[in-house]
């Protein structure tokens, strides 16, 4: 009888071992399949590159702040302008080589004073038109080494041009156009898809 209940015991507890066994290679090889299909429906780097959308949560973006992201290896920038700021690209129209976006530079939803969708909310490429350096973010007014007619917006160091806080280009510079706004949505009123336009709507 003791051999008998320790043949059994011994049987019991391999079973024990092969079930536990079998369960945790079973895992692994669930989580190795599951792995490279959860990472297919992930944008590559090369989809990114190609020109992936590219969602931005905009909830915390406070006024006068300024979000870089990226989209197609490129720096986006995403401002969020006070009344102040809005107010100034009246002031300035006067000094801008193509005022009216003339050139097309953006989306034609985005073809207006703002060059937006949203008046308060700014999506750009950080480029600068000329050579392709990136511009610098002043906020602030007249100063010395931006002459009287600044009122802020973005100033390009390698060659001096400089654009408004709607991206516009000044008059005399070395670039040639306004900077290109991006195709561009809104999933929601804090959820902005930059890479993906529906006419522009909210």
């Amino acid at each position: 009888m003791a051999d008998s209940f320790s043949i059994n015991e011994r049987m019991s507890g391999r079973r024990k071992f092969l079930v536990a066994a079998t369960s945790v290679a079973g895992g692994v090889a669930g989580a190795a399949i599951a792995t490279p299909f959860l990472l297919s429906m992930m944008p590559s780097e090369r989809a990114k590159a190609a020109g992936a959308p590219v969602e931005v949560d905009i909830s915390k973006l406070e006024p006068g702040m300024l979000l870089m992201v990226e989209w197609r290896g490129k720096v986006v920038w995403v401002l969020n302008r006070t009344p102040e700021m809005l107010e100034s690209l009246v002031k300035v129209e006067g000094n801008l080589a193509d005022p009216n976006s003339e050139k097309k530079q953006q989306p034609e939803y985005a073809k207006n004073r703002t060059r937006s969708i949203k008046p308060e909310i700014l999506v750009t490429e950080g480029v600068c038109t000329h050579l392709g350096c990136s511009p610098v973010f002043r906020k602030d007014i007249a100063p010395a080494d931006l002459g009287p007619d600044w009122q802020g917006g973005f100033f390009c160091p390698c060659h001096g041009s400089k654009f408004d806080l709607a991206g516009r280009v000044f008059k005399s510079v070395p670039a040639p156009t306004n900077m290109v706004v991006p195709p561009h949505t809104y999933l929601s009123d804090s959820r902005l898809l930059i890479g993906s336009e529906s006419e522009g709507s909210v």
